[in-house]
């Protein structure tokens, strides 16, 4: 029995593939749960956007730095969701050009002002916090 045991443990451990991310990869995040996108399911893609990995939590999630078109979408996705962005060569598709990769900066001058704490939590059970804020933005046109 305890043979058996300490095969099948072996045989888990070979097939079991955890994906090594690392802050500041670039990545891909699948589609199947985004319910934004209002297209028919056949002509979806199936991966969005090329984004920064912002920081990991463990081996089970990932959290990213999206883009606007899905800002409101919380940023922290399961690794199972998310696989790595290769490049294309450059010498086999020379009329394949890479948009550039949209980083917006924070900048918290003086037009925002905090204007609600909506959520506070503590990270890993320390002292030290993390705060989710609301901002009041003045519109400069």
């Amino acid at each position: 029995m305890t043979d058996a045991f300490e095969y099948a443990k072996q045989k888990w451990n070979k097939s079991l593939n955890t994906p090594e991310f690392e802050v500041g990869d670039l990545i891909l995040v699948s589609t199947l749960n985004f319910n934004i996108i209002k297209v028919p399911k056949k002509s979806k893609y199936f991966f969005s956007g090329r984004y920064i990995s912002k920081a990991l939590h463990g081996t089970n999630a990932v959290q990213l730095r999206l883009s606007r078109e899905f800002e409101n979408k919380h940023p922290t996705f399961p690794v199972r969701l998310v696989k790595h962005y290769t490049s294309s060569d450059g010498e086999l598709f020379p009329l394949r050009n890479e948009r550039p990769l949209e980083v917006r900066p924070l900048n918290l001058g003086e037009d925002r002002k905090v204007l609600k704490i909506s959520k506070e939590t503590r990270i890993g059970g320390k002292n030290a916090r993390e705060y989710l804020v609301i901002y009041s933005v003045r519109m400069i046109l």
